[in-house]
């Protein structure tokens, strides 16, 4: 007699309104093509316990960026083989504490980073041409006056990390007639780039861009200090991380007149938003957390999770994974 095997069981954490937002239906549809998969039926985020009930019996959750892997949920899932992120940062996934119970963790690649370099792009053309201005004028009823503006053609860009999104952006910039100067202590760069010191950079940009990876390397990086440096006519644009900037020291060099202003799509606020203080300023642009939201973005990161967890419920270690080496869980799904 043949023994059939029970189809494996996937939670996803995703409240519904992100799930079609953040993750779609395609993906859904690939999701269960090789497994059963349970939705979370509430409108908001499950806390660890809610998590730990609705997932027993599961072998992998798929995690909404905004679900935190507390080490409860490991000690708490015995069957729990997996435990996936939907995003690059896995910052509030507490990889040590699965790695002691076997569960390997998974992180997605960063299929954002067109939507982003774009996303400051547009901010920068926003900053220099005062558009935010103009069209909240002309919907308050009134007709702005005209004010000289900038172009970006001869401006001086400095951006701070050359990663992905950091050099996809100096490209652009190059290609726009940009001067780029660049200050990375780890990855070198090549002429026409600039290499710089971060105060040599913050001292000649006209838009300074920290990219810099969140680590408590780069906590506060853009400082009061670093906020002193820049040109009075210059503006911070922050599209990285809200760690990257000290919100109190902004708002203080903002009040002073110290730069012109700054465009965040990040922040200190909840899953990474723009603090609503900051944001609600005249000199400030804001947007909550959109600079990846876009459907070629978002399908890479869902469908590339769906062929983790193909991957995963084969007993194989995918692409990735954080922790293969801690994973012992994982031959549990081996055939």
């Amino acid at each position: 007699m043949t023994t059939v095997r029970n189809r494996p069981r996937v939670f996803l954490t995703h409240p519904p309104a992100a799930l079609a937002g953040y993750f779609g239906e395609p993906a859904l549809g690939e999701l269960r093509a090789v497994a059963d998969v349970t939705l979370n039926a509430h409108e908001r985020e499950l806390s660890p316990p809610e998590l730990i009930a609705a997932a027993a019996g599961h072998d992998v959750i798929i995690s909404y960026r905004q679900t935190p892997g507390v080490a409860a949920i490991f000690d708490g899932l015995p069957d729990l083989v997996a435990f996936q992120r939907v995003a690059v940062d896995i910052r509030n996934i507490d990889v040590a504490a699965a790695s002691a119970r076997g569960v390997l963790v998974t992180q997605a690649s960063p299929g954002f980073v067109p939507a982003v370099t774009e996303w400051i792009l547009g901010a920068m053309i926003d900053a220099a041409r005062h558009m935010t201005d103009y069209a909240s004028a002309y919907r308050g009823g009134t007709v702005p006056a005209a004010r000289m503006g900038r172009q970006l053609h001869g401006a001086t860009l400095g951006v701070i990390g050359y990663g992905a999104i950091g050099s996809r952006l100096c490209a652009v910039a190059q290609a726009l007639g940009m001067r780029v100067l660049v200050h990375d202590p780890y990855k070198p760069v090549a002429p026409p780039l600039e290499t710089v010191d971060l105060p040599g950079l913050l001292a000649a940009a006209d838009f300074v861009v920290p990219l810099a990876v969140a680590t408590p390397e780069t906590e506060n990086l853009i400082d009061a200090a670093a906020l002193a440096r820049m040109k009075p006519t210059s503006w911070l644009i922050n599209a990285s991380r809200g760690n990257l900037v000290d919100e109190a020291a902004l708002a203080q060099a903002l009040d002073a007149g110290r730069i012109a202003g700054a465009a965040m799509d990040v922040g200190r606020a909840p899953d990474q938003m723009p603090s609503p203080g900051l944001a609600a300023r005249p000199d400030v642009i804001a947007t909550p957390h959109i600079g990846g939201l876009t459907p070629q973005a978002i399908a890479h990161q869902a469908l590339e999770s769906v062929r983790q967890c193909a991957a995963i419920l084969r007993g194989e270690v995918p692409e990735g994974a954080v922790n293969a080496a801690q994973a012992t869980r994982l031959a549990r799904l081996r055939r």
